[in-house]
């Protein structure tokens, strides 16, 4: 976010003083504000921008030191704000995950008496240090966020990651409040490890040594990691010591009906992230072997049809050729919903839909044909996005065989599956406002909701309300909905259907045929409802 305001075109910088003639335009006004204490920001630069995408303009004032700012001059229309400071976290005006609040000028509009919470800034720093108290120079650092108590469903995901410097340092700047995960993955500067022929008897040394992935507060066990609270405007720190520990050698006897018949792979993951993908070589006879590794969760792949090996590795071993789960072939074509199939090309995500410890997985349709050769089994949702821009095109249904099921989710058995994945080109905007008490709500939660349970999260769509309470939902596909608005709805844990499901009952149905509107006005406003 910093980075695009950084590159937006300033045209002007309004200085602040007392308010324009009437006639002149319109003002955005108000307080910035230290979002945990009430206090007042001072210097910090609030931006008001027009436009859409790449061709936003920007026009910016600065607070006083009371926090009061003032944009004058302005046309009426719709203004996304941001705000500022070195110490804080640059934000966009309410917001939510990737949604925010517009500030609507215009007659009769009240944007004169604003107040702009603006959170300090969260820091995660430490060292990294090896046997002895050394500093690890080069070491990949990864932070992992915890999900919030209030969306249990959501999974655990890296959100940064940094090398340390020559002492050993790094440190994560601007983060929000919340629960972190510290994972760090190095080598020793020192190790030698063995070419992989040699016998798992006689492949050890004192230099064939390896870390461990390890977490704060230095354990290698991923469910022992202690998690990190960070504060609005804390400075935490988090050191970590790595352990060098004799290095593991795994070895495969592959059957002479599979041998050499598609490469393996070892792959490594932290909470579900692939983060490495280790090289495994052959050497004769059919017997291959990986040296060099550190203690761990791996998966390996193996064989033709392949098959993965869930591997907890302590100690050097040896996996059977017939060891593992079978992983199959997925392939499918991507039709309209009229039937016609997608000429165009398009990229198609497979991402776990169920707890298991997997990675989502892409590839690429051409001519409406996809195929993922190795696919885990288990639960799936499949996504795809189509053209130069990489527009999203919701999934409306799968088919399988004479099994038809709406929305995204697949499930995977140990039978390769084929599918005719039906999705939608409709592009309908849903507009309308959204009122509490009779009076317009700004940062209210808008839900679409599919009707069809099993389309939910394929079809759902949210968006905020602006301050004059008005919202626009996207990309709206066919189908059956109700419309509701939440005031103050972003602790809800959305992706549940279950969880908002109380709120159904004075929502608007809406109705989209095959062929909607390219957009549809509401006649009538949303009423929101309280959390």
């Amino acid at each position: 976010m910093a980075a695009a305001l950084a590159w937006a075109w300033v045209l002007n910088a309004w200085s602040q003083g007392n308010p324009r003639p009437s006639g002149s335009g319109f003002r955005i006004a108000g307080r910035v504000v230290n979002a945990s204490t009430g206090e007042p920001v001072a210097r910090a630069t609030v931006t008001a921008l027009s436009g859409q995408d790449n061709n936003r303009t920007a026009v910016s004032a600065q607070s006083d030191a009371d926090g009061r700012f003032s944009i004058d001059r302005l046309p009426a229309g719709k203004y996304p704000l941001t705000a500022s400071k070195r110490g804080f976290r640059t934000a966009f005006y309410e917001e939510h995950e990737n949604f925010n609040s517009a500030i609507v000028t215009g007659e009769g509009q009240d944007t004169e008496h604003l107040q702009f919470g603006l959170a300090p800034a969260a820091v995660l720093h430490g060292v990294v240090t090896g046997d002895g108290g050394d500093p690890v120079e080069s070491a990949n650092v990864m932070l992992f966020r915890r999900p919030d108590p209030d969306h249990p469903g959501e999974r655990t995901m890296q959100v940064d990651a940094t090398m340390t410097d020559d002492t050993g340092a790094y440190e994560f700047g601007n983060l929000l409040a919340g629960e972190y995960y510290v994972a760090v993955k190095a080598e020793p500067w020192y190790a030698l490890h063995h070419r992989v022929n040699r016998s798992l008897e006689t492949a050890g040394s004192n230099l064939d040594v390896a870390y461990p992935i390890t977490y704060f507060d230095s354990t290698i066990d991923e469910a022992s990691a202690a998690p990190i609270t960070l504060g609005e405007g804390s400075r935490e720190e988090a050191n970590v010591n790595l352990h060098a520990v004799p290095a593991l050698h795994l070895r495969l006897l592959e059957s002479p009906r599979r041998r050499g018949q598609r490469p393996i792979e070892l792959r490594e993951s932290v909470f579900g992230d692939q983060i490495q993908d280790h090289g495994v070589l052959a050497v004769q006879h059919g017997i291959f072997e990986a040296g060099g590794i550190a203690p761990g969760h791996y998966e390996l792949i193996h064989g033709d049809p392949p098959r993965t090996v869930e591997v907890d590795a302590t100690s050097d071993l040896e996996v059977d050729a017939n060891a593992g789960t079978p992983a199959v072939a997925v392939t499918g074509t991507l039709h309209s919903l009229g039937g016609a199939v997608i000429a165009e090309d398009a990229n198609v995500l497979l991402e776990p839909a169920d707890n298991a410890r997997k990675s989502p997985t892409q590839t690429f349709a051409h001519k409406g044909q996809f195929q993922f050769e190795n696919v885990l089994q288990g639960r799936w949702s499949i996504a795809v996005y189509a053209g130069v821009n990489g527009q999203a095109l919701p999934v409306m249904s799968t088919t399988s065989g004479q099994r038809v099921s709406p929305g995204n989710e697949i499930a995977v058995a140990d039978q390769p599956l084929n599918l005719v994945v039906a999705v939608s080109r409709a592009q309908t905007r849903v507009q309308g406002f959204a009122r509490l008490d009779g009076k317009p709500i700004c940062g209210a939660m808008v839900v679409l909701v599919p009707r069809a349970p099993g389309a939910y999260l394929s079809l759902v769509r949210r968006d905020q309300s602006d301050s004059d309470g008005s919202f626009s939902l996207r990309d709206v596909a066919p189908g059956q909905y109700t419309l509701i608005a939440i005031e103050d709805g972003w602790k809800l844990d959305w992706q549940r259907r279950d969880a908002i499901a109380r709120y159904l009952a004075g929502g608007v149905p809406l109705n989209l045929g095959e062929r909607p509107e390219a957009v549809i006005q509401l006649a009538q406003p949303v009423s929101a409802v309280p959390r």
